[in-house]
């Protein structure tokens, strides 16, 4: 039997995005990742964005995802730790997700050692000072009286209004000249390099910016963005001594 020995992280997955042409397919090739890792992982970490969109109504979720909804029953009924981090895009994930699939939810930053190196994980959204306008947009999101509106929003208008928002957010990055990878200028490289000043970590693990790097941040210390699964299909690989962005390929 294979030992479980590593521990996989993803991210930016974007199920359900409305800019993606075959989307049954390119939920499939996630799917697949998924059935390859899953007799050597230790762990899983989904670090946000998986989906483009989720609201979990009282009684109704978004249509579609059955077979990755399916992957997680089975990679959780297997006794592999899923951890469900929530990004921008699905960030209304309550307690559907976690009850129906196992999958530990997080909606914060995880602090974690992992044999013997300290991680900082999470998507990326809103943990630097430049990003004011969007954390005031995300305390809106996040605020239980703007939820119970949007709940009593019929699905079929609430979702297509999502979908509108998510094609116009894709349309806009694609456009803009802070779609780019910055260097030494990205806000989370700046953001990570001061709070190595007061407190260490090994690894910072990041999704949110679709791009697929590892950034040594001093001699000890690396950020690494995990990319995403429209354009590169990455993710990162630890073996319990370096960890590694690998890209899938069939």
């Amino acid at each position: 039997m294979t030992e479980r020995n590593k521990i996989y992280f993803a991210s930016d997955v974007h199920l359900g995005a409305p800019t993606i042409a075959n989307g049954r397919e390119h939920e499939n090739k996630f799917v697949r990742w998924l059935e390859t890792i899953k007799d050597t992982a230790r762990e899983i970490y989904l670090v946000g964005d998986i989906f483009d969109f989720w609201f979990e109504y009282k009684k109704v979720i978004p249509k579609g995802h059955t077979r990755f909804l399916g992957k997680l029953c089975e990679l959780t009924d297997a006794g592999i730790p899923v951890y469900f981090f929530t990004g921008n895009h699905d960030i209304w994930v309550f307690d559907y997700l976690p009850k129906e699939t196992g999958v530990v939810v997080h909606r914060k930053p995880v602090i974690k050692e992992l044999d013997g190196k300290r991680f900082f994980i999470a998507h990326g959204d809103g943990l630097t000072h430049f990003e004011k306008s969007y954390n005031r947009l995300k305390s809106v999101f996040t605020n239980p009286l703007a939820q119970w509106v949007f709940r009593h929003i019929h699905p079929d208008y609430g979702i297509r209004l999502a979908s509108f928002w998510s094609r116009k957010s894709r349309e806009n990055n694609q456009n803009i000249e802070n779609s780019a990878y910055k260097g030494e200028n990205e806000w989370l490289v700046i953001w990570a390099k001061e709070y190595l000043k007061k407190e260490h970590f090994d690894y910072f693990i990041f999704g949110h910016r679709h791009v697929a790097k590892d950034i040594p941040l001093n001699e000890n210390s690396h950020l690494i963005f995990l990319g995403d699964w429209i354009h590169l299909f990455s993710y990162g690989e630890w073996d319990g001594i370096k960890l590694e962005i690998k890209y899938f390929t069939e």
